[in-house]
């Protein structure tokens, strides 16, 4: 990302910003997070960048080995905060862990159709739907996990990397398979979209009943 994403930041946060004079609860509180998103999208470009360049990885270990460790913890940032902080109940973690995950997708999505335009359609429908899954399931694994080893103080810490490095393993294997060069990319690009079917369906037959999806 080397043109000017912090003006594409500031053209998106700042209507962003300015709603949240209008809204209140957990209306506002949801924008807050998306608007957190949207700027740890924009350090962990930084942070990825920093680290592949002191590394000297070219671009293929950069997307593979660094990428997904940088966006996920620093996605996992704000959320800390927020639970350090504001102490909230098990049923609030969930819903700002989507916002973030949503706020940094929408970015990432709009940095990329900057940098690469958007002529094809079907191909930047299917990186937008696959990117948005990928980060979104992130972010509902690490909300959940940690809503529920929050409650247990003995496994609190451990249960929270845990958490954290599942995704980050997670994302590692999107990353490696969008990368392929074979049907692989295919699957790459769809497993996530498959993996939030499969979770509405389970949160359909309501097999989870102590963590609530807001």
């Amino acid at each position: 990302m080397s043109y000017y994403i912090e003006n594409i930041f500031l053209c998106l946060a700042v209507p962003l910003i300015l709603s949240l004079l209008f809204r209140k609860g957990r209306q506002q509180t949801f924008t807050v997070f998306v608007i957190l998103g949207m700027g740890s999208c924009l350090l962990s470009a930084y942070v990825s960048s920093f680290f592949a360049g002191s590394y000297g990885a070219d671009t293929a270990v950069a997307v593979m080995e660094i990428t997904p460790v940088c966006e996920e913890v620093v996605k996992f940032l704000p959320l800390l905060f927020y639970l350090l902080v504001f102490e909230p109940d098990k049923h609030e973690i969930v819903s700002p862990a989507i916002g973030i995950a949503v706020g940094f997708v929408t970015f990432e999505n709009v940095c990329y159709l900057t940098e690469n335009g958007a002529a094809d359609f079907s191909y930047v429908l299917i990186r937008g739907v696959s990117a948005g899954s990928l980060h979104l399931l992130c972010g509902i694994a690490l909300g959940c996990g940690i809503a529920y080893v929050f409650q247990k103080k003995w496994i609190m810490v451990t249960g929270t990397i845990g958490a954290l490095g599942a995704c980050v393993v997670f994302h590692g294997i999107y990353n490696i398979l969008i990368t392929a060069n074979s049907r692989w990319n295919l699957i790459g690009y769809l497993f996530p979209i498959f993996l939030i079917f499969a979770l509405l369906a389970v949160k359909k037959f309501r097999l989870y009943r102590k963590i609530e999806f807001e």
